[in-house]
């Protein structure tokens, strides 16, 4: 029912993912299930570079055919790159959100201490799609 989740990430009730990289930063974009909810992605609105994040605040707005969403940040910190390609194309999440499909890297201010395992993130999804 649900796509392997990629046991190297970390997930958002909001259906966002981060990856920590080794030098401190993080790459986050959102799950195969919010894309898939989603559909057919048209339009992203990317953050910019240098920008600060609040956790929970605006991170990008992404519009779809069927729909508008905000994408929220994971973590509070400052944006060092964004995904420039989906300018052009987001329809990359669509087929790639957990690879090419990332959306920002960030430098975190804080731990990232409210984020879920797969096997957490996997068990929230099986609750709200039963």
């Amino acid at each position: 029912m649900i796509n392997d989740l990629p046991g190297d990430l970390k997930y958002t009730q909001e259906h966002g993912w981060l990856r920590e990289e080794e030098d401190g930063t993080v790459t986050c974009g959102i799950t195969d299930y919010s894309q898939s909810v989603l559909g057919e992605l048209v339009y992203i609105e990317l953050p910019e570079v240098g920008q600060e994040l609040e956790d929970g605040a605006e991170l990008a707005v992404i519009e779809s055919l069927k729909a508008a969403a905000d994408i929220y940040a994971p973590v509070t910190g400052e944006v060092l790159e964004v995904n420039e390609q989906l300018g052009e194309s987001p329809e990359i999440i669509n087929s790639d959100p957990y690879g090419e499909g990332w959306i920002a890297r960030v430098r975190p201010s804080e731990n990232l201490i409210n984020m879920m395992t797969p096997d957490q993130y996997q068990l929230m999804l099986e609750e709200i799609t039963d």
